[in-house]
């Protein structure tokens, strides 16, 4: 969709939440980022900042001219989107919450009644980086490698939900090896890096490592291991063509990456070996991909064959 008229993108996040507000043919109006309300088992709190925020994107918006048309909205965890719920969600203490129902009651009680789409966090960031890199054929996997881990896969441009529960790899148990009994993201995700080589941040466990740490270097050696065996099992049985790999540990770079290359070839010989690249939009793909939600919905709104 393209011409006059904006949206809001949010993405909630287990501590803070990204807002972006943009034209309907991107252009960005205004960013905002707040804390996330806590102790808040039925949204409701959510419910008021989201309001808030809209309320700021629509002043913003008539600034310029134009109108706020649509709020998209992302949310950690299981999520069904078609019924427009959060299934589960443990860093938020979510279980069976009507987010999308609460959320929308807010928004017109500040006078904001425009359509409100609804989404999980990961694959509304893997709409995000699959449409900026030009991915929308075959098979795309988007790997965010942040606090926890996900993933999600987006198949000729269409992101699969798996009623909620598509890419909860970071769930998985390891069964064999010095890890046995632990989830993945236990092992290879930023927040896990950083745990294991006692150190405040992912980031700083990076230059531990470049300093010739033996802690640090193992653990990011085992980091890459896990993620390699899951990388390598969801590129062949998906048939991907890419893996985009995002969230605060591939900020590192080929620290991360080419060793990830590596050892995703070494596990898939004779099979396609997807391209591993760098998420373009770090830690706001989330907050594009609410916003790319919310054009989609106005799209899908719009009278056939009217203007878009």
């Amino acid at each position: 969709m393209t011409g006059r008229g904006a949206v809001l993108g949010v993405d909630v996040g287990g501590t803070g939440i990204k807002a972006r507000t943009t034209t309907l043919d991107g252009q960005v109006l205004d960013e905002q980022r707040v804390p996330t309300p806590r102790d808040d088992p039925a949204a409701a709190s959510l419910g008021r900042v989201v309001a808030d925020l809209a309320v700021r994107a629509r002043a913003t918006v008539e600034q310029h001219g134009t109108t706020l048309d649509a709020v998209g909205l992302v949310v950690p965890g299981v999520v069904d989107e078609d019924a427009g719920r959060s299934v589960m969600s443990v860093n938020l203490g979510w279980r069976d919450v009507p987010v999308r129902d609460t959320v929308t009651a807010a928004l017109r009680a500040v006078g904001i009644d425009v359509p409100l789409a609804f989404g999980h966090d990961v694959r509304a960031g893997a709409l995000a980086e699959v449409r900026a890199g030009g991915l929308d054929h075959g098979a795309v996997a988007f790997v965010p490698v942040g606090t926890g881990l996900a993933s999600a896969l987006v198949v000729d441009g269409r992101v699969v939900s798996g009623e909620g529960w598509a890419g909860e790899i970071g769930q998985v148990r390891i069964q064999q090896g010095p890890h046995a009994g632990l989830r993945l993201e236990e092992v290879a995700s930023a927040g896990a890096v950083a745990r294991r080589s006692s150190t405040e941040s992912a980031h700083a466990a990076m230059l531990r490592v470049r300093q010739g740490d033996p802690v640090a270097t193992a653990v990011w050696a085992d980091c890459v291991d896990a993620l390699a065996d899951a990388i390598a099992w969801i590129a062949a049985v998906a048939g991907c063509r890419a893996v985009v790999v995002g969230g605060g540990l591939a900020e590192s770079g080929p620290m991360l990456l080419d060793p990830l290359r590596d050892a995703v070839a070494e596990r898939l010989v004779g099979i396609r070996t997807p391209t591993l690249l760098a998420a373009r939009h770090g830690d706001a793909a989330g907050a594009i991909g609410a916003g790319l939600l919310a054009r989609d919905l106005l799209d899908a709104l719009a009278p056939s064959g009217g203007p878009s």
